[in-house]
């Protein structure tokens, strides 16, 4: 139930690379050793990080200097997590696909980042490896970790006992990415290696052959790690094994992920309410004063383009960056967890449920994914192995409440429930939770009865302490994405509303750009809409062009409302807080008095309907068009039979 650690609201992976004579080196290995925090250490890129599993599922690429001189920089990619070339899941067929690629494709040599807590487990990968030609260069990662747990690590026995360079880094600190560099650059001049023996060439290999490898390889990891790696002290238990013990226990460890969430909203929405406050003034204020003023000066104080400019673009867009303080710290605190490792535990808490619609534990990290964006957490879904699991899984995502919803939630929650707008909030990304268990058991129920689930297997990556510089790197991407999507977003709905709102409806008085916003096109549309809406307690049509906005991006709804209140009083004083008051009286007019009840309902309504259109093109691409439209048509009876039946049903009781 948080933000995920992917890019915010659509934004893709890094792309740079070094030119197209520069050598490739691909960097491989086990979920959660470091990859991705060493990929944006060496390259300078800003790939989103995370201290838990299944943070990479797309391929990442980014220039690499290894030494100052132009002609020593390479392309690195980054690839999604595998722990053996064997490929279970899309994404771990990703990674084998790069790694044993032929001609120009293959890549000059691989990085394999080990991490020295799980040692053995990390080894399969360059034992396979090894038994090809390409160079091979093991990075050896969480050193610190190992040593908490009793266990010291000797490099370069480890070396040694590989055949290939071992570096040990600390990628979270920026500590041996030059140590990494000089050994990448010999290991390319020394070029192709001769392999330990031939690896296995097809499928229809012999079983026994194939077992006989696997053991030699098992054999050969054992040895090595029996003589690099010593246990200083004995085995111990850990902090991470301490505070597990309640942190994934059965009742204890969902209660435990509640409390916290509930606490983050609750802290979001109190502490960040005084700076919306102050920049709603700001933008109501000196900046729509100011354009006024410079309008009329040059003569276009009257026209068309005054409404364009005030009433839309700083209407709009600015009442969408009066939530950047929220947005901020709502990331920052999310980051901060993810980079602790707790985040990792709800996949953990989760698998009795996930296993009970059919899915594994697994399919929980997309599902959080999803609340932070439904894009990448489509995409996500390449680390479950079965395609009926896929398939579920992303037609369950858009039921998960993104943060372009979050900024409507807050600014109805601190409108209509001021006194308890973190709960409020809070409870719809608990009903989002309820909605993916219900819709996944009632598919699970009529469409896959057989669907069986898969035991859990995920490495829990160690607790630590959250440091400063990758918190804000991580909530600075975040919020970087969200804006550059939202502000294009944002633009171009405010240039069709406005157009909308300027072109007077058939048989209504009044020209272009001079006519009232209840009279416009934009008005006509929304009402044809609204009567469908008014069992639910929201049929004005104000609220339903909200909606139909909302279809492009959640995040236009707010300043669709914005541009909609703007036109309609146009010489109307702006104060702070006028479009809450103008929200409760339409809200008031369409539920019979029943405002509070309303608004609910049309929550409830936002959370479950169609997502955006980049979430319905992700989907498309990874399930198909007929499964796509399938999802929509549930989802909008879903949102519809639930917003009616808050409303009908709290308006007895309210």
């Amino acid at each position: 139930m948080s933000a995920a650690p992917t890019p915010s609201c659509h934004e893709s992976g890094a792309v740079a690379t070094a030119g197209p004579d520069a050598a490739v080196v691909a960097l491989a290995g086990t979920p959660n050793v470091g990859k991705s925090s060493l990929f944006n250490t060496v390259t300078g890129a800003r790939r989103t990080v995370g201290n838990w599993p299944g943070t990479t599922v797309e391929v990442g690429r980014g220039a690499w200097d290894l030494g100052g001189d132009p002609a020593r920089r390479v392309t690195l990619v980054d690839l999604p997590g595998a722990y053996s070339l064997d490929a279970m899941s899309p994404d771990e067929e990703v990674t084998r696909g790069v790694v044993l690629a032929q001609g120009e494709e293959a890549p000059s040599a691989v990085v394999v980042v080990t991490s020295a807590a799980h040692l053995a487990r990390g080894l399969y990968l360059v034992a396979q490896l090894r038994e090809r030609t390409i160079p091979v260069v093991v990075a050896l990662t969480m050193l610190d970790v190992a040593q908490r747990r009793g266990l010291d690590t000797d490099a370069a026995v480890l070396a040694d006992e590989l055949g290939c360079p071992v570096v040990a880094l600390d990628p979270r600190r920026r500590r041996g990415g030059g140590q990494l560099a000089a050994a990448v650059q010999a290991a390319l001049v020394r070029g192709p290696l001769e392999p330990r023996h031939t690896p296995p060439t097809s499928e229809s290999e012999p079983a026994g052959d194939e077992l006989a490898l696997a053991d030699e390889r098992f054999s050969w990891i054992a040895r090595a790690v029996e003589r690099a790696q010593r246990h200083a002290g004995g085995a111990r238990r850990t902090f991470s094994d301490r505070v597990d013990r309640w942190a994934t226990a059965p009742v204890v460890g969902p209660l435990l992920f509640l409390a916290v969430m509930w606490a983050v909203f609750q802290v979001t929405t109190v502490v960040a309410a005084p700076l919306q406050d102050a920049l709603d003034s700001f933008f109501a204020g000196p900046v729509a004063d100011g354009a006024d003023r410079l309008l009329a000066w040059v003569g276009l104080g009257e026209s068309p383009v005054r409404g364009f400019v005030v009433d839309g673009l700083i209407a709009g867009v600015g009442m969408l960056l009066t939530f950047v303080p929220l947005m901020a710290l709502m990331f920052l605190l999310l980051a901060v967890l993810e980079d602790s490792g707790y985040m990792a535990r709800a996949a953990v808490v989760t698998d009795r449920l996930m296993g009970r619609l059919g899915l594994p534990g697994r399919a929980f990290l997309p599902l959080v994914v999803g609340f932070g964006c439904n894009v990448p957490a489509i995409a996500a879904t390449r680390i479950l192995s079965q395609a009926r699991h896929r398939l579920l899984t992303a037609l369950l995502v858009p039921f998960t409440s993104c943060t372009a919803r979050l900024t409507v939630y807050v600014l109805l929650a601190t409108t209509f429930f001021p006194e308890h707008a973190g709960s409020v909030v809070f409870a719809m990304y608990l009903l989002s939770i309820v909605l993916v268990v219900l819709v996944g058991l009632l598919l699970r129920g009529v469409l896959w009865r057989a669907l069986g689930a898969e035991p859990l297997v995920l490495d829990l990556p160690p607790y630590q302490r959250p440091t400063a510089r990758l918190s804000l790197a991580v909530t600075w991407l975040r919020l970087k994405g969200f804006l550059r999507t939202a502000s294009g977003i944002i633009v171009a709905t405010v240039v069709i509303v406005w157009f909308l709102q300027s072109v007077p409806a058939p048989g209504a008085a009044g020209t272009f750009g001079a006519v009232p916003v209840e009279d416009s096109v934009y008005a006509a549309i929304a009402r044809s809409i609204a009567p469908v809406l008014a069992p639910a307690g929201f049929g004005e049509w104000q609220t339903v062009s909200a909606l139909i906005v909302g279809f492009i991006a959640k995040e236009a709804v707010i300043s669709s409302w914005a541009q909609t209140y703007a036109l309609a009083e146009p010489s109307s004083e702006r104060e702070p807080g006028v479009l809450g008051q103008q929200l409760l009286e339409t809200f008031t007019a369409s539920s019979g008095g029943h405002a509070g009840v309303a608004v609910l309902a049309f929550m409830v309504f936002l959370l479950a309907y169609t997502p955006c259109v980049a979430t319905l093109a992700a989907q498309r691409r990874e399930i198909g068009l007929r499964w796509t439209a399938a999802g929509v048509a549930m989802q909008l009876a879903v949102a519809y039979v639930l917003a009616v039946a808050v409303f009908q049903v709290g308006r007895l009781l309210w």
